[in-house]
């Protein structure tokens, strides 16, 4: 399959994978240990409830369909990546900018 956005390398590849060229790299043990913490990491086995303003609800589902998904598993995504070190404050960042000068 011909793809114009690849450059040739790119789409070599592509075409080598289609063809089933590429195998595996990782052991049985270790696909099954990363299939493991993968099954964990996507498990929703609590619920919660929560209060917040008809504002910040109606924004997040306008964020969730700008996204193409549904409002909870947005709001569980950017939970998950607040708690595991995966945002950066950029309103921290940009008072500490403005403090500095």
């Amino acid at each position: 399959m011909k793809n114009k956005n690849l450059n040739p390398e790119d789409q070599e590849m592509l075409e080598a994978f289609d063809a089933g060229e590429f195998e595996s790299a990782l052991k049985d043990e270790r696909r099954t240990q990363l299939a493991q913490l993968a099954e964990a990491t996507i498990r929703k086995d609590k619920r919660i409830n929560i209060r917040i303003s008809s504002r910040d609800l109606e924004a997040l589902q306008r964020r969730a369909i700008e996204e193409g998904l549904p409002y909870q598993s947005l709001v569980s995504s950017v939970l998950h990546k607040y708690v595991s070190g995966g945002f950066k404050d950029i309103s921290a960042n940009k008072a500490l900018l403005r403090t500095s000068r």
